[in-house]
C-alpha cells in the first residue's frame, strides 16, 4: 500500500511515500505520493519535468509558493480538504505553517515520478558561479542538500 511504501525523503524530517510504475506495476498512467511535513519544515523547492501536480491537503496548514519564469511567485495557504495545482516545470515549495504535522496527497499523470531539486541542481553547478550569483561562500555550495533531501530542515 502507499502508506507502507518506503520513505524516499533523505532527511529525518517528514516522509515522502511513492506509488508509481517502479513499485506498483499496473500504474501505467498515474503516479502518486503522500507527503508528511512536520511543523517548521518545508517540502524543498523543486519542479516536475514530466507532469502537472494535483494536490489534496489531508491535515495541517500549508503555504505553497509557485514560480514560473520571471520574478513573480504565487503564494497561497491550504487547509484540510483544499486542492492545489502546479503546472509541469513550475518551481514550487510547500511549507508547514501550523503546529501539527501537515500532510498532502499529490497525483501526477505519468507512469513515473520525476523531480528536480533546486538545491541539488545548484550543488552540481560550478560553485564559484553559484556563490557569485547568490552572494554566498563558494565552500558552502558542495555541502548543500542533495537529491534525497526533500523535506527540510534535516
Amino acid at each position: 500500500s502507499l502508506a507502507t511504501s518506503p520513505n524516499l525523503n533523505g532527511t529525518k524530517s517528514g516522509t515522502l511515500q511513492l506509488a508509481d510504475s517502479s513499485n506498483f506495476k499496473v500504474s501505467t498512467t498515474i503516479a502518486a505520493v503522500v507527503q508528511t511535513v512536520p511543523p517548521g519544515a518545508m517540502r524543498s523547492m523543486h519542479w516536475h519535468p514530466n507532469a502537472d501536480e494535483w494536490q489534496y491537503y489531508i491535515k495541517g496548514k500549508a503555504r505553497m509558493g509557485v514560480f514560473n519564469t520571471g520574478p513573480h511567485v504565487l503564494t497561497m495557504d491550504f487547509n484540510p480538504g483544499d486542492i492545489g495545482y502546479v503546472p509541469r516545470n513550475y518551481g514550487h515549495y510547500v511549507q508547514n505553517i501550523g503546529d501539527t504535522d501537515m500532510q498532502f496527497f499529490a497525483v501526477f499523470r505519468t507512469s513515473n515520478f520525476q523531480e528536480f531539486s533546486l538545491s541539488d541542481w545548484l550543488k552540481h553547478s560550478p560553485a564559484e558561479m553559484v556563490a557569485e550569483h547568490l552572494n554566498v561562500d563558494p565552500a558552502m555550495v558542495p555541502h548543500w542538500p542533495g537529491t534525497n533531501a526533500r523535506i527540510m530542515p534535516d
